[in-house]
């Protein structure tokens, strides 16, 4: 049997310690690729959020269900400038520098593209007020013809005859 020196834990502790020190140095070398991973996620959560708002300029379609080379550059052009640590307005502008305002999804609430907010919303008002408009004429008309009984409604002496003639048939 051996001796232990004096002061030596258990070897129970001992191993304890090994461990915790195995643990840790694994912790160590896994947390940077988590951290890598989460970083991956949500460079690729921007990268879809980004592809449903900018056109593929050559298929003239959302980028998020473009399948062509064009679209794959597009791709990687915005994963380039998210990697960057560009926000969304940045982006989207690098994008019109490179690719033109065509690769926007939706045209700048600004200048003569304004009109594309503005028209439909000014036809829907004009709709709105012919409506409340007209709507009293036609309450008015409908009462009116509704007052004034419907024409022809009472039977001819002959008419009622034949109607008489005929529910007595079918009793």
């Amino acid at each position: 049997m051996t001796a232990k020196p004096l002061g030596a834990p258990p070897a129970s502790a001992r191993l304890r310690a090994r461990r915790g020190l195995l643990a840790a140095a694994l912790a160590a070398c896994l947390l940077p690729a988590a951290a890598a991973h989460a970083t991956s996620a949500q460079t690729g959560a921007r990268l879809l959020v980004i592809e449903r708002q900018v056109m593929c300029v050559t298929c003239k379609i959302p980028l998020n269900v473009a399948q062509s080379p064009q679209a794959d550059r597009e791709r990687a052009f915005i994963q380039g400038l998210i990697e960057q640590g560009r926000s969304e307005a940045q982006i989207k502008q690098a994008l019109v520098g490179q690719y033109g305002p065509a690769v926007l999804g939706l045209p700048a609430a600004k200048g003569f593209d304004l009109t594309v907010y503005l028209v439909p919303l000014a036809l829907a008002v004009v709709l709105v007020g012919v409506f409340l408009t007209l709507l009293p004429r036609w309450r008015r008309a409908a009462r009116a013809q509704a007052g004034a009984g419907a024409p022809g409604s009472s039977l001819t002496a002959a008419d009622a005859a034949r109607l008489e003639s005929d529910l007595a048939r079918f009793d």
